[in-house]
């Protein structure tokens, strides 16, 4: 069992003891993240952002909404569209909704999911979450590498004509900001390297 499957049946065993619910809810993520096109944003970035997140488990104030925003915040993910993330967590608030989670952990949930989209400074929980969510960028040679082909096979519709000048745009975006990682933690553990990977990334675009 993954490590996300066995969080996410966890965390909605919380709020309901509907087996039938708790396994519906976890196909359709799984379903959804195992689609063709999901080269990166498929169940092992599931796995690997909530590993990351793990070792700073006391440090939320709610674990659950953590593991429902993982498992959640790419469930919906077609790169001929902008709105991914609103998507993902409007899904999310009507299954939690309907499994009886607290509208707390529901709006905390959504709050996380859509901070995916832009990656900006916010409160720390929110800084966690993203910084976890980015943290790719500052992996080693071969996974940067890897996530790199990853990516560009899930925009494979669009042209380098297109692809490139764009990918350019979001890496330089990130060149630009005065840290990439918001939290110390992750700054500590990734923003060196993940420079260095973004500068060799834009040397061959």
């Amino acid at each position: 069992m993954r490590v996300i499957e066995q969080a996410f049946l966890e965390s909605l065993g919380f709020f309901t003891g509907n087996v039938s619910l708790q396994t519906s809810y976890w196909s359709e993520i799984e379903t959804a993240y195992s689609g063709k096109k999901r080269h990166y944003h498929n169940l092992d970035h599931l796995d690997t952002l909530l590993k990351e997140l793990l070792p700073h488990k006391e440090k939320f104030s709610d674990w659950n909404a953590i593991v429902f925003a993982v498992a959640y915040h790419d469930v919906v993910y077609n790169t001929l569209k902008t709105n991914n993330e609103e998507r993902s967590a409007d899904m999310a608030s009507v299954r939690l909704s309907k499994a009886l989670v607290p509208a707390t952990t529901s709006r905390l949930c959504d709050r996380l999911i859509r901070a995916t989209k832009r990656h900006e400074s916010a409160d720390y929980e929110t800084n966690l979450f993203t910084d976890a969510d980015l943290s790719i960028l500052g992996a080693d040679d071969d996974r940067y590498r890897a996530y790199v082909h990853a990516i560009r096979r899930e925009y494979s519709v669009y042209p380098d004509l297109l692809y490139k000048p764009g990918r350019r745009k979001a890496l330089r975006h990130f060149l630009d900001m005065e840290s990439i990682f918001k939290t110390d933690e992750f700054a500590a553990k990734y923003e060196s390297r993940a420079r260095l990977n973004i500068e060799e990334e834009l040397k061959e675009l």
